[in-house]
């Protein structure tokens, strides 16, 4: 069994429509809804899973969220990079235990979440955020999650481009409007073998990265592709899509640093026909 709720933590509400809240849990609060409330007191100590009733009767599961779930509630400020994205990154970035990954900018701390969680605690995340106010709101909302900062997270201020080279990372990953500024510097100090990926909203970005990546000669061709997310009803016989969807919210592209090829002068192969 789970370990049991403490006070500070973050517990996630199921109610009976299968609607969820997200709440931190204080001594002495209470929980109000539509349907009633529930003091803090009567989750903290319960374990996970566990089944409560409001001041009206409504019955309200108790869980921990998972990171998906934190991050669809999380509070807003930066532009969230959504569940889809984050798996999609992580698995297509090829990010692993016990690498160092770079990441630009931190934004609102939810691929930062991510990229911890795949690194394990035998690897480091080093994020990169020059907006103090999008620094701060990340600090908040990995401290939530995590009950603090981790000590393998080491969040810096500045230019990503000035940091690849001192952090040599196994994988660098750019969540940044303008990543080709940094596409020079990942090929000269990203690992060898190594993976850059970005995040873009736009194509015309995405042609801008991919051409930039060409130029130095020292990237594999690039992938781009999008995540799109339908859910589905199944309940008895009837099956059907949702209504809704979460369709386009970024480009991901992702390419391998190459060796440097004695003699080739950068850039020497033809545009691919999805160049500018």
């Amino acid at each position: 069994m789970s370990e049991p709720f403490e006070a500070g933590e973050v517990c996630l509400l199921l109610d009976a429509r299968s609607r969820t809240y997200l709440v931190d849990l204080r001594p002495g609060a209470t929980f109000q809804y539509h349907a009633g409330g529930i003091p803090h007191d009567a989750i903290i100590g319960s374990p996970p899973g566990s089944v409560h009733r409001t001041t009206s009767q409504a019955r309200l599961v108790a869980l921990r969220p998972r990171l998906a779930d934190y991050v669809l509630r999380m509070k807003r400020g930066p532009q969230v990079v959504y569940p889809k994205d984050l798996g999609a990154i992580v698995h297509w970035g090829d990010i692993a235990p016990g690498m160092t990954v770079l990441e630009a900018g931190t934004g609102s701390g939810a691929l930062t979440l991510a990229l911890l969680r795949a690194v394990g605690p035998e690897g480091k995340v080093v994020s990169v955020e020059k907006r103090p106010e999008h620094a701060a709101h990340a600090v908040a909302a990995i401290t939530r999650f995590l009950g603090g900062l981790p000590g393998n997270l080491d969040l810096r201020d500045g230019l990503v481009e000035d940091l690849v080279g001192e952090v040599g990372p196994d994988r660098l990953v750019l969540d940044l409007p303008e990543p080709w500024h940094t596409v020079e510097a990942a090929a000269e100090g990203l690992a060898d073998h190594g993976v850059l990926t970005t995040y873009l909203p736009t194509i015309p970005q995405v042609s801008r990265v991919r051409d930039a990546m060409r130029r130095t000669g020292r990237f594999a061709p690039p992938t781009t592709f999008e995540v799109l997310h339908r859910e589905w009803a199944a309940d008895g016989r009837s099956v059907r899509p949702s209504h809704q969807m979460v369709g386009h919210t970024g480009f991901i592209t992702v390419a391998y640093k190459t060796l440097e090829e004695p003699g080739a002068p950068a850039g020497d192969e033809p545009p691919g026909p999805d160049a500018e």
